[in-house]
């Protein structure tokens, strides 16, 4: 239960103004129609405000994400002064890690020189990805917040949220790994050769050189510009999929594990959070490895 809440919510002649007071939840979250002592705390689609800045709304999923770059930022610096030349300890399980990361990387681009080319940019995806997804399985984040009353209810509102279970970051992270994919294109094989993946003007332009020596070109060519312009549309279809794959699978995760600590608080939502775990780790590998997928494609010129 709320015991946190009881001590902090108990107010006598509860008026239909705002007011927010500091409180501790016993348990990770409940399920969206659950109320502890008159306090209602549920899971929404949508990340909860805490505070603005100006006309900036701060909300508890920008908290966490926040809390994700400061880790990768303290990480990166305490093993950029740590690294050696002849590797030992740690350093040893890393570069391991990595040169298995390499070989995955190489059966996807085909050539180790693509691999180290697109490798930063797509490992950066999977650490901020990795880190938001157990991020949400810490204590405190989504039982450490504030009772507002609202509407006539309490509510209660996490000052910290999986960053990966908001819809936003999830959508921004598909737009900017798509977006990049293009830009990587352009810069490796032109514009022209881009531009053909969409708007085959080429196969426009063959059609009267070829007509009397293959008149099939007449009905291969044209399908060739009308498949390229379906590949405008897969684009648009890339973003919604990675954006709702891995939204989906970690806020499906986040309301199991609630809904599990709603039931019972001790002992049973263990299982829940290995699972998440692995999870978190499998869903990270997947949008890195799918933006990987997107930069290969696009980084190379089709053959006709």
């Amino acid at each position: 239960m709320i015991s946190a809440v009881q001590e902090n919510t108990e107010v006598q002649g509860l008026t239909a103004q705002t007011e927010i007071n500091p409180v501790k939840s016993g348990e990770a979250g409940a399920r969206s129609s659950e109320q502890f002592n008159g306090v209602k705390q549920e899971h929404t689609l949508f990340a909860e405000q805490i505070y603005k800045i100006g006309n900036f709304p701060i909300t508890n999923s920008v908290l966490n994400t926040w809390l994700a770059v400061l880790a990768v930022v303290i990480f990166g610096l305490y093993f950029r002064r740590r690294i050696k030349l002849i590797p030992s300890g740690v350093q040893n399980f890393i570069e391991a890690g990595l040169e298995m990361l390499f070989e995955v990387f190489d059966s996807v681009t085909g050539s180790r020189a693509k691999t180290l080319k697109f490798f930063p940019f797509v490992f950066s995806f999977f650490v901020f990805i990795l880190i938001n997804n157990w991020l949400g399985l810490l204590p405190g984040i989504g039982s450490i917040g504030q009772v507002i009353s609202e509407h006539g209810e309490k509510l209660f509102i996490p000052f910290f949220r999986g960053g990966t279970a908001d819809l936003n970051t999830t959508l921004a992270l598909a737009v900017i790994g798509v977006v990049a994919s293009h830009i990587f294109g352009v810069m490796t094989i032109g514009v022209w050769n881009y531009l053909n993946k969409f708007i085959n003007l080429e196969a426009l332009l063959e059609i009267p050189g070829k007509i009397f020596k293959d008149p099939t070109v007449l009905i291969v060519n044209p399908i060739k510009v009308f498949v390229g312009l379906l590949e405008i549309i897969s684009e648009f279809a890339k973003i919604a999929s990675l954006s709702f794959r891995l939204f989906g699978n970690i806020f499906a995760g986040e309301v199991l594990i609630a809904s599990m600590a709603a039931i019972m608080a001790f002992g049973l939502p263990i299982p829940f959070m290995f699972l998440e775990i692995m999870v978190g780790a499998i869903q990270a590998l997947i949008f890195a490895m799918l933006i990987l997928t997107y930069l290969t494609m696009m980084a190379t010129v089709e053959e006709h």
